[in-house]
């Protein structure tokens, strides 16, 4: 079933991980994509494995926190293709290498994992919401994290950054309902990426063994969700915080 026929999506952080299960099930359902990532060779493949299964893709290699190249490439996808119908505000990422606890912690972190997490989703949202509203149709899919409901040691900027994506969400919903653009927040538990398969944090490997379900996610997990607020089917779901983490935590 291809649920999303004549749609254009956008993914922000596409090239690898949860963006990338999200591009590529947007296409599976009959999306064309517009993708942006700083890593010029994964976006490469990106294309070819979309191309190669009959779909539509533009990419930019380019940081998304540059807010001219931001700015740019929304301009360009919507020259190129019409419009931008589905916006997966995806990019984002906690300290890693330089993720401590909060008492030896340090601004110029907080800055980072504020600005590369919650400042790229507001700056997408406003760049691509206006053609949104003036169509009277649009979807925004935000990407938070379960660490804003279990604040992990360690992960204070980037709890304090996904809760920020979740209260964002549900004033932008309540802003945009009536002009038929729903607004949602995923927030995902372990996935199974390459950040995740290559931590050597004790926390995160905790984390990976305490999920109810038996089994760590995968981004297709994530994207399946997706899939779902970003159709027709999803046109009665705004503002929400979908909780996708194999039974870790409820809402």
């Amino acid at each position: 079933m291809r649920r999303l026929e004549g749609r254009v999506a956008m993914v922000t952080g596409g090239a690898n991980g949860i963006g990338r299960g999200c591009a590529l099930r947007m296409a599976s359902e009959g999306a064309a994509l517009a993708v942006i990532d700083r890593e010029g060779d994964t976006l490469e493949d990106l294309t070819q494995e979309v191309e190669a299964a009959g779909g539509t893709i533009l990419t930019r290699a380019a940081d998304c926190t540059d807010v001219e190249a931001a700015r740019s490439f929304v301009t360009d996808a919507e020259a190129h293709f019409g419009k931008i119908d589905i916006l997966i505000n995806n990019v984002g990422q906690g300290a890693r290498e330089r993720k401590s606890t909060f008492l030896d912690s340090d601004e110029d972190v907080w800055r980072f994992v504020i600005e590369l997490n919650l400042f790229t989703t507001m700056r997408f949202s406003r760049l691509v919401a206006p053609g949104m509203v003036e169509r009277g149709h649009g979807r925004i899919i935000n990407m938070a994290s379960e660490a804003f409901l279990t604040g992990p040691v360690g992960s204070h900027d980037y709890a304090a950054a996904k809760g920020g994506i979740v209260g964002f969400t549900r004033s932008v919903a309540r802003e945009l309902a009536p002009r038929g653009v729903t607004v949602n927040a995923l927030l995902p538990g372990p996935i199974m990426t390459r950040a995740l398969a290559t931590s050597t944090d004790p926390v995160v490997h905790e984390t990976m063994a305490s999920v109810p379900v038996g089994f760590v996610g995968e981004p297709e997990d994530i994207a399946a969700m997706a899939a779902l607020l970003a159709s027709d089917e999803g046109r009665f779901i705004t503002g929400q915080s979908v909780v996708v983490n194999g039974g870790r935590w409820w809402v």
